[in-house]
């Protein structure tokens, strides 16, 4: 990108295209091939009332050869895939200060590069500070969620041994939690039970639509900790526990309860009267006895854990390697008999090796690649941009193809978000890093701007992923269409260019 805008002023005019075809070809197969095959590599069966990806199916993927199954399988499309989708569309907003002079000028480059000259320069300075804050984002997260892994591991591996109750090993952590959103301005709900101590009552303080629920924080650590215990629990896999099914859950965390406080709770939280309560009424449930627990003054109907054993096999089992989402990791033999200090001090060493030899080899080839381009187009008589936007994504996007489809294909919730993150990250990449490049080209340089048709197409194709990638989940169905975008959008700027669109 950079060099296709080096060189003779007037030749860098006619090869900006060439790299603005690799900019536009690069975000819009990086969205639209890879993701598709990613969906196809790592799609699992649906399953359950609301049919979400099961990644505890055994098999994980059953009959894939009818047409119905294009509806029934498919991926989970997790926070962090909505992070990025939502980071993905923020970072269009350059192209739309860019294409602002660009829609009404007319005229020779000179021209036209005089006026898009500051437009450009504050188009820079966008794209500079929206690459450090993804940048900032991208440790951020990395951070909070290492922390995050490490706290539910430590209160996983204590459920898991016995070692304490599930209100001893979570009931700090919620109010520790409370008190850090109240702190934000967050609300907290709370429950009391009322002075006959046989039904549950909104307490004072709550602020859920019940009083009984948790806030939005406390439900989401509730959910990554107890999310494989409701679905082990749930013996016949329809999404709910039964009575008999919560209390088995209840005395194998060595809660133990008397039955009218069970009856009182279960009641409380099965609304439709159905004798069963689903995953959210779940989660509220054991933040009510969580909280209970804690004030034992008040509450004499939760008994002390009176031992140590797990009372069932299934409690066991469900925190055991957490099969979806833990991916052993492979540690290459010249590190393994490091200490942890000196495997990070060689990681790093090598990452940066590798960092500084890539980049070489960028520089070394990419000018001969914009020469390569530009004959093959004058060769075949094709616009140069319609050449880069098929054949440079297939050379400077070959290592987040190939990475995605890895990960994809073991099939596990936190395999296809780390496939489909990258994906994301990349697009987010070239609307900042890549594009201040072309603005600075424009402002250093006066070359001029003139892709309408390109740009539009880059911003609608990021602005449909986006959007698709905030749902919940995304079928092999959806994948056919989203593969098939790659080809339309080729069309589409052929078409806009057609009707007079630069």
């Amino acid at each position: 990108m950079l060099f296709s805008g080096l060189g003779d002023i007037e030749e860098a005019q006619k090869t900006l295209s060439i790299g603005v075809g690799a900019l536009a070809g690069s975000t819009i197969m990086l969205l639209t091939v890879p993701w598709a095959l990613c969906i196809f590599a790592g799609k699992v069966d649906f399953s359950g009332p609301e049919e979400m990806p099961n990644y505890k199916g055994s098999p994980k993927l059953r009959d894939t050869s009818t047409f119905g199954a294009l509806t029934t399988t498919g991926v989970a499309l997790t926070p962090e895939i909505h992070h990025g989708a939502k980071m993905m569309m923020l970072t269009t907003l350059p192209y739309f200060l860019i294409q602002v002079p660009a829609l009404f000028l007319t005229g020779d480059r000179e021209e036209v590069s005089a006026g898009e000259h500051y437009w450009a320069l504050a188009g820079f300075i966008m794209c500079t500070c929206f690459f450090i804050y993804y940048l900032y984002t991208q440790v951020k997260m990395s951070n909070d969620t290492a922390h995050k892994l490490r706290r539910m591991a430590i209160i996983k591996d204590s459920l898991k041994k016995g070692a304490v109750s599930l209100s001893g090993a979570l009931s700090e952590q919620v109010k520790y939690m409370e008190r850090e959103s109240l702190k934000r301005g967050g609300l907290s709900s709370g429950c009391a039970l009322s002075d006959e101590g046989s039904q549950l009552i909104p307490s004072t303080s709550g602020s859920g639509n019940d009083g009984c629920s948790p806030c939005k924080n406390v439900s989401k650590m509730l959910k990554g900790i107890l999310g494989e215990a409701f679905r082990g629990y749930d013996t016949d896999g329809n999404g709910t526990l039964s009575k008999k099914e919560f209390s088995l859950f209840l005395t194998d965390f060595h809660e133990t309860i008397t039955p009218d406080y069970l009856d009182s709770v279960f009641s409380q939280f099965d609304r439709d009267g159905n004798n069963t309560i689903d995953f959210d009424e779940f989660i509220s449930a054991c933040y009510v006895i969580i909280k209970a627990a804690d004030d034992p003054a008040d509450h004499p109907e939760i008994n002390p854990p009176s031992g140590s054993e797990l009372a069932h096999p299934v409690a066991d089992r469900i925190f055991h390697d957490e099969g979806e989402d833990e991916e052993e990791e492979d540690l290459p033999e010249d590190l393994a008999n490091l200490t942890p200090e000196q495997q990070q001090s060689a990681i790093k060493r090598r990452a940066f090796f590798m960092l500084f030899m890539g980049t070489a080899l960028v520089l070394l080839f990419s000018d001969p690649m914009v020469e390569v381009l530009s004959e093959v187009a004058e060769r075949i008589d094709v616009p140069p941009f319609y050449v880069s936007f098929i054949l440079a994504p297939l050379a400077s996007n070959a290592s987040e193809v190939i990475a995605s489809q890895y990960y994809a294909a073991k099939k596990t919730r936190k395999t296809i978000t780390v496939a489909l993150t990258a994906l994301e990250g990349a697009a987010s990449m070239n609307n900042t890093f890549c594009l201040a490049i072309f603005m600075a080209l424009i402002f250093f340089r006066g070359l001029a701007w003139q892709y309408t048709a390109e740009t539009i197409s880059i911003i609608l194709v990021q602005l449909i992923m986006g959007v698709w990638c905030l749902r919940d989940k995304m079928s092999s169905f959806t994948a056919i269409i989203v593969f098939s975008i790659f080809p339309l959008s080729v069309l589409f700027v052929a078409l806009l260019e057609y009707l007079g669109l630069d």
